[in-house]
């Protein structure tokens, strides 16, 4: 196992260390197979939110959208954790109606906007976000349609022994390549079960729909799951301002890659990345990269994320330029005066 000194994203105040960050990471190929790894790939992590991609697969399989004539903005906002902009409240009120289902329906419940400017705005109007607000409220919408379609009980949608959630945990056990014994589950913040798995595992997910959107386009016969997948990875891609929101990670690193890859942010510093072959240099595979920082620092993840895309040459310089700003961000007090530094000690390495 590489040092924890090579192991680290390291913050400066001066040229005094503060603090020193573990980040984890397992990229692996489309066949699952370990390639590069940053401290320890087998960590076993929770998702949390990195899992929607799964989760909204297991709807989509279960004939909600076609039942219910869901197009592929719905099927992105279902794999969200969106700011509660305008155009995310509107469009899961939408799915809602389209199911004859209330927002009293989602077991989600309401918290402030993850947008600053969304919260202000909700401030000075004195409004109290409820359960359509919440982040998750695509997923939700989406887990009570995916119900309906399996005539299972709707109250109960988010509990563990409802079938909707038996399809996810079958989804998750097959893109992860472990059965029922080698993931584990939790509940998460929006009150949906959550898995944990392996850093490995993860990344192995997210190949699984990379590799599905890089099979689509050479025309040969796919099956129904291959599909779906790519799917998937089409509308997060394509529709990259409904996965997150007015200046987010998910959305603007989509954007810069068009179509090039998919990326999802889970709570507490973990993120999931699908990387065509396409976009790799000298590749002969799509790949899965599953990142996790110890601390759970947001802005330590990002910066992790596009060291790691740099170290692995994923896309051009010209595309990483575009997210420059959270690569190496500028340590700014009060005062907006610059007071430190944030240095990118990792190191990936080939395993």
């Amino acid at each position: 196992m590489a040092s924890q000194m090579t192991d680290c994203i390291v913050t400066y105040r001066g040229d005094i260390v503060e603090n020193r960050h573990m980040v984890h990471a397992a990229i692996v190929d489309a066949n699952g197979k370990l390639r590069y790894a940053v401290g320890d790939p087998f960590r076993v992590t929770l998702p949390r939110s990195a899992a929607k991609p799964a989760q909204a697969l297991a709807i989509l399989e279960t004939g909600a959208l076609d039942k219910f004539s869901f197009d592929d903005k719905d099927l992105a906002l279902m794999c969200a954790s969106h700011n509660s902009e305008d155009r995310h409240l509107s469009r899961a009120r939408a799915m809602l109606a389209t199911i004859h289902a209330e927002e009293t329906d989602l077991r989600c419940g309401g918290h402030a906007a993850l947008s600053e400017p969304v919260n202000k705005t909700w401030i000075k109007a004195d409004y109290t976000p409820t359960a359509i607000c919440n982040n998750c409220s695509g997923k939700h919408a989406g887990m009570i349609a995916g119900a309906k379609a399996l005539g299972a009980d709707i109250a109960s949608y988010h509990m563990p022994e409802n079938a909707m959630q038996s399809r996810v945990r079958r989804v998750i056990e097959d893109l992860s390549g472990l059965d029922e014994h080698g993931v584990k589950w939790g509940i998460d913040g929006c009150n949906l079960p959550t898995p944990a798995l392996p850093l490995n595992s993860l990344a192995q997910l997210y190949s699984t729909f990379a590799t599905a959107a890089d099979e689509v386009e050479s025309n040969i016969d796919l099956s129904k799951r291959t599909e779906n997948l790519a799917r998937v990875f089409r509308a997060m891609s394509q529709s990259p301002e409904l996965v997150g929101g007015e200046g987010r990670f998910c959305t603007r690193l989509m954007a810069a890659y068009q179509g090039g890859l998919i990326g999802k942010i889970g709570a507490e510093g973990c993120y999931g990345i699908g990387v065509r072959k396409a976009i790799q240099h000298g590749a002969d595979t799509a790949i899965g990269i599953a990142i996790k920082i110890e601390d759970g620092n947001k802005p330590i993840l990002y910066s992790a994320i596009m060291e790691i895309l740099e170290q692995l040459n994923i896309g051009t310089q010209e595309i990483r330029e575009k997210l420059a700003d959270l690569h190496h961000p500028k340590l700014l007090n009060t005062a907006g005066v610059e007071i430190g530094k944030v240095s990118c000690s990792i190191k990936v390495r080939a395993v």
